[in-house]
């Protein structure tokens, strides 16, 4: 499916097929093993991935040095780390493959380059980043709004491969709950 899957993401209403064929041919197909790093803390991202198969974890460490869980990624996901890669500064997060994980990666220069010369890719990056930018705003409004049994629920819907495969650790750590929390959340919905 991919590359074509690569110019489904990348569709724009002002998008031609020789835009598209171009920004494909950018990209170039990596493979990590489970627990990879894709992209540590402190290092500057000079890099995106689409993930055609997989699921990446981004997480921080917080003050006391426990891991938290920032994101998931999953199939047609694109794995980025928008601050280092577009201000050029160190990572507080680390990127890991909780799976083994086939991405396509691009390069900030090739994608810049893109950018430059391929007027509907700008609209398109507005468009995706203004969709992340509402993502994050849900989230952080459902983290101190929501019941955790909630924001469980929400997950289950939008990424339930990441409750198949993802250690229960990293999924209380996202959801902002204890391991404990966590299984009786569980426990509570099976009985429903």
């Amino acid at each position: 499916m991919y590359p074509e899957k690569l110019r489904f993401i990348y569709q724009y209403p002002s998008m031609s097929h020789e835009d598209l064929d171009q920004i494909v041919a950018q990209h170039e197909k990596v493979v990590f093993k489970k627990g990879e790093l894709l992209l540590r803390e402190g290092q500057v991202s000079d890099c995106y991935y689409i993930l055609e198969e997989g699921i990446v974890r981004s997480f921080v460490y917080d003050y006391d040095g426990n891991d938290i869980s920032t994101n998931f990624f999953c199939t047609d996901d694109l794995v980025i780390e928008v601050a280092s890669i577009f201000h050029h500064i160190p990572t507080k997060e680390n990127f890991c493959c909780l799976t083994d994980c086939t991405l396509w990666r691009i390069k900030f220069d090739d994608f810049q380059g893109l950018f430059e010369t391929i007027p509907a890719i700008t609209e398109w990056g507005r468009a995706w980043m203004a969709h992340q930018l509402f993502l994050t705003k849900k989230r952080t409004l459902d983290m101190v709004s929501l019941a955790a049994i909630v924001r469980y629920q929400q997950l289950l819907e939008e990424k339930p491969q990441i409750l198949q495969q993802a250690p229960l650790k990293y999924i209380a750590t996202y959801l902002g709950i204890t391991d404990t929390s966590l299984s009786r959340i569980r426990k509570e919905l099976v009985g429903k």
